[in-house]
């Protein structure tokens, strides 16, 4: 039945887009006599009855029970294959908000969403509610068997949207108020947001949902099979088979799956490590421009009041088995005014560190950034390649690439060189943020023969996350990893991926024009926006070609308008703080209709409903005056095409794409020509 004629409750249900792509190919028809909400049938596979037609929390839970079990029905017996749709279905509309779903569902249903599978006897009172939309015929009870399988691949069952929210922290978790996570952003599919936070987080789009539905699928489906364990790590196999093709990297090049690029930063320290038989010098470049968590994991130290695999730890203290001598410098890369120092001034800073650790008998560790928040690169690689020649075999370098905004060449040169590189499938590329990830050359990663990795490491990261020949993973063995691996990660990872392989579809010269047109006209947008400042100071790259040369990360700073300012103690300050330009963050990303619709002409309400997401604010200092950066930066999405624009040529979603920066600077000056009012009502952001 086609979506234009289905009955208003459904359609209503339909406005999820991942609702839409889970219906693409399956056929559904609707029965009003039917007294039960749905019924599994051959054609169409999928009846509705009278109780879908009105919309509820119960209604949305049986259409998702409905379309899990349209395939799921085809890999397991009626009893399995019904209770791990009732699973999937639960957990999902669980992450409605409030006002919306979730909190009414009735109690029936809870030990569906359960941390542990239910008991036999549970789940066979379960099967006998839910066997009436299978036609369940008699002797077709719960087994014995079948309940095993369900205990060993309870954890992995689940919606995509769901799993993809786990083996993280505290920030993936969805906001039941806004329905947004910490990022400010979903992992369900929001094609009507305007999206230009690449250098910070993104919502998954159609085709990042579908890359890791895919993968969900081919888990639980091999779990049934055989066991959700060997599943995962078949999957994580194919997440590091898939980054070495796109990379094109040497055979043997060990690549580590990490939720973040901190926590890469924290394995690449580990086998830093490993090939010392000294105290660590940790060099790290602007550390103020990367993750706030690096300078911990740098130590060796806790850098969250949690780790991805759900253990609290106390922050900033000693992680096991990490040395406790580890010193950590950093070298600025921004002046007290906050001017980009000169290349040779950064590089002598990093030369006088790498000396001063070799002659107190240490090992260095040298950062190279390429590229930071704001898009800032440094050292020149000449100057880091002058020290690794110079000291060779007595430092390591790592490059910082989590922005990922570089050509898989320059990424393979970095490894040649002996180098490890941290990137990212969460920023450039607009996979679902807590996708990172550790490539590091062979004889790196053959350290760990002789010197295993730290105990505590085993709270981070399971076996899986690793290349499976490799040697000195004794301790994950004993960690909290379900299943041997983070399965949230690589679902996450998988859709990524799927961004990753359409921007690598598109040539090069139209990712070059593509990124030119768009830096131009958010550079335009600027410009002429009332109240706002450029922050563009980023030096010219050192990359081999392509788009990689093109700075895809434009900053901002923001003053309010004449006659008032952003009182900061008992002085007044001409920008916007940190504090305040979170708000302009947060106020983009809701709807400001109800606050200032009776102060904004007709005609740009529609700029007040759009939500806008950009990269969060970071602090600046502007003509040596302390200030805050909202940032708008290209994606990997803006040159492969948004998904639910795929319907226009080329040319004509680079036009949307540019009518919707326009938009979003629009909304920037209407936030800041009525701050006072937006303090005082503070919309709320949310994902629709």
């Amino acid at each position: 039945m086609p979506p234009d004629v289905m009955p208003r409750a459904v359609t209503d249900h339909l406005r999820h887009p991942e609702l839409r792509l889970l219906l693409a190919d399956v056929a559904i028809g609707v029965d009003e006599s039917l007294t039960e909400p749905f019924l599994l049938t051959t054609e169409p596979r999928i009846l509705l009855g009278a109780p879908l037609l009105s919309p509820s929390a119960e209604s949305l839970f049986h259409m998702r029970h409905a379309m899990e079990l349209a395939w799921l029905s085809g890999i397991a017996d009626p009893a399995l294959a019904g209770l791990a749709a009732a699973r999937c279905a639960a957990l999902a509309v669980a992450l409605e908000t409030y006002g919306s779903a979730g909190a009414t569902l009735p109690g029936w249903i809870a030990p569906l969403t359960g941390y542990a599978a239910p008991d036999l006897t549970t789940a066979r009172r379960l099967w006998a509610k839910l066997s009436i939309y299978q036609q369940a015929g008699p002797g077709q009870d719960l087994s014995p068997a079948s309940h095993a399988k369900l205990i060993d691949a309870w954890s992995i069952l689940g919606p995509s949207e769901w799993l993809m929210e786990q083996g993280g922290d505290a920030r993936l978790g969805v906001d039941p108020f806004t329905g947004l996570n910490g990022y400010g952003c979903s992992h369900r599919p929001r094609p009507w947001a305007v999206t230009f936070a690449s250098s910070t987080a993104s919502s998954v789009s159609e085709r990042g949902y579908l890359g890791a539905e895919a993968a969900r699928r081919r888990m639980i489906t091999a779990s049934f099979g055989g066991s959700a364990a060997a599943a995962v790590f078949t999957e994580a196999d194919r997440v590091r088979a898939a980054l070495a093709y796109h990379f094109d990297l040497v055979t043997g090049t060990g690549i580590v799956l990490a939720p973040s690029g901190t926590d890469a930063e924290l394995i690449s320290l580990a086998l830093a490590s490993a090939g010392a038989d000294r105290p660590i010098t940790n060099i790290l470049l602007a550390p103020e421009e990367t993750g706030s968590g690096v300078p911990l994991a740098a130590r060796g130290q806790h850098f969250a009041a949690d780790t991805a695999l759900g253990v609290a730890v106390t922050k900033a203290t000693l992680i096991d088995g990490f040395r406790p001598d580890t010193v950590l410098v950093s070298v600025a890369v921004r002046g007290a005014d906050g001017a980009v120092r000169s290349a040779s001034a950064i590089e002598a800073d990093c030369v006088a560190a790498v000396e001063s650790a070799i002659a107190a008998g240490q090992r260095p560790i040298l950062h190279l950034l390429n590229v930071s928040k704001t898009g800032l690169r440094a050292p020149r690689i000449d100057s880091v390649m002058a020290l690794w020649q110079r000291f060779a075999g007595a430092m390591d370098v790592i490059v910082d690439a989590c922005q990922t905004r570089l050509h898989p060449g320059t990424i393979r040169d970095y490894l040649a060189r002996g180098w490890m590189v941290l990137i990212t499938g969460s920023k450039f590329f607009t996979g679902p943020p807590f996708s990172g990830a550790l490539l590091a050359p062979a004889e790196v990663t053959a350290r760990l023969a002789r010197n295993p990795l730290p105990s505590g490491l085993s709270l981070y990261c399971g076996r899986a996350e690793w290349p499976r020949a490799q040697a000195g993973l004794d301790c994950l063995d004993s960690g909290p990893s379900a299943l041997g691996g983070n399965y949230g990660l690589i679902l996450r990872w998988q859709a990524a991926l799927a961004e990753m392989q359409a921007f690598a579809e598109v040539p090069g010269d139209r990712r070059r024009a593509t990124l030119h047109r768009f830096v131009g006209h958010v550079e335009r947008c600027i410009a002429a926006t009332d109240g706002l400042t450029a922050v563009n100071d980023n030096p010219p790259g050192d990359n081999p070609a392509d788009w990689d040369l093109t700075e895809t990360i434009r900053c901002f700073a923001l003053t309010l308008p004449a006659g008032e300012a952003v009182k900061t103690g008992a002085d007044e300050a001409r920008f916007l703080d940190l504090v305040a330009a979170r708000k302009v963050y947060f106020w983009l990303n809701a709807d400001l209709t109800e606050a200032l619709a009776d102060r904004v002409p007709e005609a740009e309400h529609e700029t007040l409903r759009r939500r806008c997401h950009i990269g969060q604010p970071v602090a600046v200092t502007v003509d040596g005056e302390a200030a805050a950066a909202l940032r708008v930066s290209a994606g990997a999405r803006l040159i492969s095409g948004e998904p639910s624009l795929a319907q226009l040529a080329p040319d004509e979603r680079l036009e949307r794409e540019l009518a919707d920066v326009s938009l979003l600077f629009r909304k920037i000056a209407l936030i800041l020509r009525h701050f006072d009012r937006l303090s005082a009502t503070n919309p709320r952001p949310s994902y629709d």
